[in-house]
């Protein structure tokens, strides 16, 4: 399911495998590039992977938010994230949640409170106490960035006990979030997108 087999219509209302298929090749395709970079943890890597090249655009927005609200567990009232990686990601989920008719809020969380005004770390609407918010996050490396925005949730009374990313770089944030108690789980291994990439998988 390559990035031109579907139209936008058809993401509407394709399976979710056929759904998952073909935002894998459009990370393979668009979002994953090999050379010497630094990445946000500081870690040296022979690749990048910058999600937000597939997140926003119009069918890759479609495709991540119809598979994404697919893995939130009964009962979730939000998907939060930290900026500026999970932006386009809870935004998507959002949209399609209320399309689907079981709307799911929004929440957008600082690294830095804002200076002004509430001085608030988190930006959307107000849950009630003990909500159940589930983390999002695009890439996972070492975890540590989903797992600010847990403490976060936490302090303003919430329940995030759950991250979810689009891919994990199986680079120890499973791990890291076992031993916190969180659940985890990921839509791709960046293993799957670096086979379709470098053209081990045919479609």
């Amino acid at each position: 399911m390559t990035p031109d087999s579907l139209s936008l219509a058809d993401l509407t209302t394709a399976p979710l495998s056929q759904v998952r298929t073909y935002l894998l090749h459009l990370f393979a395709q668009f979002a994953y590039q090999e050379g010497d970079f630094t990445l946000s943890s500081g870690q040296p890597s022979a690749y990048y992977l910058n999600g937000k090249k597939v997140a926003l655009t119009a069918p890759g927005a479609l495709a991540i938010g119809r598979l994404l609200l697919a893995e939130l567990p009964p009962g979730a009232m939000a998907v939060a994230g930290l900026t500026l990686g999970a932006d386009p990601l809870v935004s998507a989920v959002s949209v399609v949640s209320a399309y689907e008719h079981q709307p799911v809020d929004a929440l957008i969380i600082r690294k830095e409170a804002k200076g002004h005004g509430t001085q608030a770390y988190i930006e959307g609407p107000e849950l009630p106490a003990g909500s159940l918010v589930v983390v999002l996050e695009d890439v996972v490396t070492t975890g540590q960035s989903a797992l600010l925005a847990v403490e976060r949730l936490r302090g303003a009374g919430y329940r995030a006990e759950e991250i979810i990313s689009l891919i994990d770089r199986e680079q120890g944030g499973a791990e890291f979030y076992a031993q916190r108690n969180l659940r985890f789980k990921s839509l791709f291994k960046i293993s799957e997108v670096q086979a379709v990439a470098q053209g081990a998988v045919k479609s």
